[in-house]
């Protein structure tokens, strides 16, 4: 880690064996470090960018595709780029068979009720909808021309699918169908909150 290892190494030190479930915090920890990394490259990219065009986005509007970035940045790299921080570090399985993705829809979801972790469960069902709605609420407002539901919400199944198809690839994960429709109730979560605030007070305005 670049930023963040006298802050990780402070949690293990005093924390790693009384949090259950350590290997989840040290995933959060790696993920938001590749985070800031890679995020601090866009910004320097994109005010680049911002420094050589004339016509600029408004300030909120702006402020949107910074937050989409990160949000992105972030959740591929908790969900796929687990392992590795450079891509010259990635491993390709493309010889993984189909049938190691899960299409019994809902089958592994109902198995977490009847195993011993109560928080396996809440994480797969409860953390896949939640970190989809960012997606609902920010697409429409970066891609303003695909501001209507059933386009954010294609977009944020075809980015489901391409996180499910590269952990598949990457073995860095389990593709899963219920993962998918849960990204589905996020995104359309998401937007609901994008149309009640902000689609509708750009109506008023």
């Amino acid at each position: 880690m670049i930023f963040l290892q006298p802050f990780y190494q402070f949690v293990v030190t005093h924390y790693s064996n009384s949090i259950n479930h350590f290997p989840l915090v040290k995933l959060v920890f790696f993920s938001v470090d590749k985070t800031l990394f890679y995020f601090l490259i866009f910004a320097v990219i994109r005010l680049i960018w911002l420094l050589a065009v004339k016509e600029r986005r408004k300030i909120w509007s702006e402020l949107a595709v910074w937050l989409f970035v990160f949000y992105i940045m972030l959740l591929l790299a908790l969900t796929v780029f687990r392992g590795t921080y450079f891509p010259w570090q990635l491993r390709f399985y493309f010889d993984r068979p189909l049938t190691q993705i899960n299409f019994n829809f809902l089958s592994e979801t109902l198995k977490l009720t009847r195993g011993a972790s109560l928080l396996d469960f809440i994480y797969n069902l409860f953390g896949n909808i939640f970190w989809f709605v960012p997606f609902g609420f920010l697409f429409p407002q970066v891609f303003r021309w695909f501001n209507r539901a059933w386009r954010t919400i294609l977009a944020g199944g075809l980015f489901s699918l391409l996180i499910e198809s590269l952990q598949l690839v990457l073995y860095t994960g389990v593709s899963d169908l219920d993962d998918v429709f849960f990204n589905l109730i996020g995104t359309l979560i998401g937007y609901v909150l994008f149309a009640l605030t902000v689609k509708k007070r750009s109506n008023l305005s």
